[in-house]
């Protein structure tokens, strides 16, 4: 692992696609390149139910981890530590070299985040998948990514509430990445929009 691993950001509400992308563009590769794909909601999950595949963590981290994952909150700048143990743990498990690209999906989700973030990657592209409310909640309901199945948290108000914080939060990263001068890739999403649809849009760009 190097302080410099290459990386691109998907960017999007919950029930955008960035999941079923993040896994296309991991099987597809990018620019000729290995890429792997890092779910941090997944791994959050995993961590507590195996946090053995996490050398990194000690027990109190994993209680935090369950803490948050109950409350469906965002790890704040003080708790980032636990994001960084477990990116660090992907990318040795991995193997990921310098000209590898990881696939960051669910992190950073706020400025504190993104700022912290470049002790481990260098973000190179930002994917914006912008989809309206109307959009989230039909796709969540058609399962169209095929990547909510047994998702606990997909309710009503749980969507709701989860796309209030990216507006107010995560948003926020767009003009954070633009005035760094990071290449930002805008795909408006449908109900109906695969991830290949997706991946034909960037290729396109």
């Amino acid at each position: 692992m190097t302080e410099s691993q290459k990386a691109l950001l998907l960017l999007g509400p919950t029930g955008s696609g960035k999941s079923p992308l993040g896994d296309l563009l991991e099987k597809q590769g990018i620019s000729d390149r290995r890429a792997a794909h890092f779910d941090f909601g997944a791994h959050l999950r995993n961590a507590v139910a195996h946090p053995e595949d996490y050398p990194l963590l000690i027990p109190d981290d994993i209680a935090l981890l369950i803490e948050k994952l109950s409350a469906n909150a965002l790890l704040e700048d003080r708790e980032f530590y636990l994001a960084e143990n477990i990116i660090k743990s992907f990318i040795t498990q991995n193997h990921l070299g310098s000209d590898a690209i990881l696939i960051l999906n669910g992190i950073p989700r706020h400025i504190g985040q993104a700022k912290a973030i470049n002790k481990i990657v260098r973000i190179e592209t930002v994917v914006l998948l912008e989809c309206s409310a109307d959009v989230v909640l039909q796709r969540i309901s058609n399962n169209t990514g095929g990547d909510r199945t047994d998702r606990s948290d997909d309710t009503r108000y749980e969507i709701e509430r989860k796309l209030k914080t990216f507006e107010e939060r995560t948003l926020p990263l767009l003009d954070f990445y633009t005035k760094r001068k990071i290449d930002i890739i805008h795909i408006p999403v449908t109900t109906t929009m695969t991830p290949e649809d997706m991946l034909g849009i960037i290729s396109l760009i």
